[in-house]
C-alpha cells in the first residue's frame, strides 16, 4: 500500500440516511384569531413565502433517490412535502410522533405573541431549555421522548435507503439535541425550508448537516 485517501463518510451498512425538512413559513398569526387546530394543536397553512420555500425545497430533491416521504398530521408539513411528493412519484406517510411540541395554553398563535412580548414563562423556558415552563405544554423530556421513538421506527423501516421527513422546527431541535447530546435547545433555528441530515444505525445517530439553506430563495 503505496498512498492512503483521506475518509469519506458512508452511512453504516442497514443505516437510514435521513433528511430533516422543515415546513415553510405558515401564515402570520393575527391577534384574536387562532390558527385551526388538530388535536389542540395550531395548523396554520404555509404563507405564500413558504409555498416558495415548498417548490425550492422540491427542486432541490428532485433527482435524490429518496425512497420514502414522512409528514406530520399538520398541514404545513404536507404542502411543504408536496412538491418532492410529486416529482418522485411518492405519497407521503404520516408519522403519529414527530408533530410540533404541544404548546398547551398557548397553541393556536398565542406562543408567536408570548414570545414576542418578553412573557416570562417564555424566558424561563429559554433560560431552563425546558418546554414544559410554558403553561399546560409538554415537557423537554416528553417531546425527545416520541420524536427519538419516530426517528427509530421510521430508521428501521429504511434499511440502506434515503428518506426525505417533513417536520417542525422544534423537532429538528429535539432530533439533533437527542443524536448528539447538546443542551435541549442547542439546534433550535432551523430555517424555514431548511434540510439537516440524520444517518441513523440501529440505536446510533449521526449528525451530518444542520441547517442547509443553499436552495431556498433570497
Amino acid at each position: 500500500m503505496n498512498e492512503v485517501r483521506q475518509h469519506r463518510f458512508t452511512p453504516p451498512k442497514g443505516a437510514a440516511d435521513m433528511l430533516l425538512i422543515r415546513h415553510g413559513e405558515t401564515q402570520a398569526a393575527v391577534r384574536g384569531e387562532s390558527f385551526p387546530l388538530v388535536d389542540g394543536q395550531g395548523d396554520p397553512a404555509l404563507h405564500p413565502d413558504g409555498e416558495a420555500q415548498a417548490l425550492a425545497v422540491g427542486e432541490r430533491l428532485k433527482a435524490e433517490p429518496i425512497k420514502a416521504i414522512y409528514v406530520t398530521k399538520m398541514q404545513r408539513t404536507h404542502q411543504t412535502a408536496a412538491p418532492v411528493a410529486a416529482h418522485l412519484g411518492l405519497t407521503p406517510q404520516v408519522d403519529r410522533d414527530l408533530h410540533e411540541v404541544f404548546l398547551g395554553d398557548w397553541d393556536g398563535g398565542e406562543y408567536r405573541f408570548r414570545a414576542a412580548s418578553g412573557d416570562p414563562a417564555f424566558l424561563r423556558a429559554k433560560e431552563r431549555q425546558e418546554w414544559g415552563e410554558i403553561p399546560g405544554a409538554e415537557t423537554t423530556a416528553e417531546l425527545q421522548a416520541r420524536v427519538r421513538a419516530g426517528l427509530l421506527r421510521i430508521a428501521a423501516a429504511h434499511s440502506d435507503e434515503l428518506v426525505a421527513v417533513v417536520v417542525h422546527g422544534g423537532v429538528i431541535g429535539a432530533a439533533l439535541a437527542v443524536a448528539t447530546g447538546s443542551p435541549a435547545f442547542a439546534f433550535h433555528g432551523a430555517e424555514n425550508g431548511s434540510i439537516s441530515r440524520l444517518v441513523i444505525s440501529g440505536e446510533q445517530m449521526i449528525l451530518r448537516g444542520f441547517n442547509d439553506v443553499s436552495h431556498l430563495p433570497d
